[in-house]
C-alpha cells in the first residue's frame, strides 16, 4: 500500500481488513470509523481517473507537504469512495487550498469548522449525489465517501489530528463528512455554479469551512416575506463567528420554499439584501465584553445593530433537498472564503 502522505511503499503483509483497522489507527491515520485497505491495486485506478488534470498541488498547509496523486487516492480509498469519485474528491482539495480559504486557520482553530462540499453540474446525477431529500444525511455513497475523503487528506496529509493540531473545541459531526448536491432542477433561480460564472455544462465543487448546517423551518409562512423574517430570525446570531469574524455563509433554500419566494416575486439578489438588512443583532442582545472585544477588532456596530457580514455579497444563496418546509442556514469560520473548483474530466 502507498503511504498515507509520502511516496513510499509499506508492506502490510496479509492483514485483513480488521488487522489493518487496528494498525491504522496506531498510526493516526483513522478517523474513528472504519477503513478500507488502499491497496496498490486499488490505488492505481482511482489515480487513472484523474490522468487529464496534471496541474501540480500546492503544499498543504500546516505541514506544507506537496502531495503526491497515489497519496491522495489511498485516502480516498480508505474513505470507501468509488474510482469515479476522485475527481470530485481532488477538486475539493484544490477548493481548500486557495489561500484565502485559510486552510492553516480553519484546521487549528478552536471552532467547529468542518469543509463543506457542495457538488455541481451533470456528475452529481452521474455518481448519484443526493440533492434531494435528506441531502445533507446517510444514505448515499457519494455523499459520505466524498466528504470523508476529504476530511482524511486533511488528518494525513495536513496533519489535522484531534487534540493537536485540530484544538476544536467541541467539533462537529460535519467533520466525518459534508458533503451533497445543489438540486438545480427544482431551483427557480440560477444554479450556484453559473452564478459564480461557471457554464451550466460544467461540474463544479464549491468548498467552505464551516458549520453544520442549522434547521430554518417555517410552516406558517405563506409569503416570501414572511419566509424571509423567520430565515434572518435563524441566522441572527450573536455566537456565530460571522458576526465578529464576518465572512461568508450559505442560505440553502428548500424547493418548496424557494417556490414561494419566486412566486412573490424574490430573486437571488434580493434575498441576499433582506436577509443581510433583516439578520442585523440588536445590541441588547450582545454581552458587553463582546462588544469591546468586536470594536477593538475594527467589528463597529451600525448604530445600535451588528450586522453578520460585512455586505449582502456575503449571504451565498442555492436550493437543495427534497419536499417539505425546512431550509438551512451554514455560518463559516468567519476568516475564509468560497472557493469553486470546475472537475477535471
Amino acid at each position: 500500500m502507498k503511504d498515507i502522505a509520502e511516496q513510499e511503499v509499506i508492506d502490510i503483509g496479509d492483514m485483513d481488513v480488521e488487522a489493518f483497522n487496528e494498525y491504522a489507527t496506531e498510526q493516526g491515520w483513522s478517523d474513528g470509523m472504519p477503513l478500507f485497505v488502499p491497496t496498490e491495486a486499488k490505488v492505481a485506478k482511482f489515480v487513472e481517473t484523474v490522468r487529464g488534470d496534471n496541474r501540480p498541488y500546492a503544499p498543504v498547509p500546516p505541514r506544507q507537504i506537496v502531495p503526491t496523486v497515489q497519496a491522495l487516492a489511498a485516502n480516498a480509498v480508505m474513505a470507501g469512495c468509488k474510482p469515479e469519485y476522485f475527481p470530485v474528491v481532488t477538486a475539493a482539495l484544490r477548493g481548500v487550498l486557495d489561500p484565502e480559504y485559510n486552510l492553516h486557520g480553519t484546521l487549528a482553530t478552536t471552532h467547529s469548522c468542518a469543509p463543506m462540499v457542495m457538488v455541481s453540474g451533470p456528475i452529481r446525477h452521474e455518481l448519484n449525489i443526493n440533492c434531494g431529500t435528506n441531502c445533507f444525511g446517510q444514505g448515499r455513497q457519494a455523499n459520505a465517501t466524498i466528504g470523508r475523503a476529504l476530511g482524511l487528506m486533511l488528518l494525513n496529509v495536513a496533519g489535522a489530528k484531534p487534540g493537536e493540531m485540530d484544538r476544536s473545541t467541541q467539533g462537529n459531526p460535519a467533520k466525518f463528512t459534508f458533503c451533497f448536491g445543489e438540486n438545480e432542477e427544482e431551483n427557480p433561480w440560477t444554479p450556484y455554479h453559473v452564478q459564480r460564472g461557471f457554464a451550466p455544462t460544467d461540474s463544479v465543487v464549491t468548498v467552505m469551512s464551516g458549520e453544520g448546517p442549522h434547521n430554518l423551518n417555517d410552516h406558517g409562512s405563506t409569503t416570501g416575506d414572511g419566509l424571509l423574517t423567520t430565515f434572518a430570525g435563524g441566522m441572527s446570531n450573536p455566537g456565530s463567528n460571522t458576526i465578529y469574524g464576518k465572512g461568508p455563509m450559505f442560505v440553502i433554500i428548500g424547493p418548496e420554499h424557494a417556490a414561494t419566494l419566486k412566486r412573490d416575486g424574490f430573486t437571488i439578489d434580493s434575498i441576499r439584501e433582506e436577509l443581510w438588512k433583516r439578520s442585523r443583532v440588536h445590541l441588547s442582545r450582545v454581552s458587553k465584553e463582546n462588544l469591546v472585544t468586536y470594536e477593538t477588532t475594527g467589528h463597529k456596530p451600525d448604530g445600535d445593530w451588528l450586522t453578520i457580514g460585512r455586505d449582502p455579497n456575503d449571504i451565498h444563496i442555492t436550493v437543495a433537498g427534497g419536499p417539505g418546509k425546512h431550509s438551512a442556514f451554514i455560518p463559516s469560520f468567519g476568516g475564509t472564503t468560497v472557493s469553486c473548483t470546475r472537475i477535471a474530466r
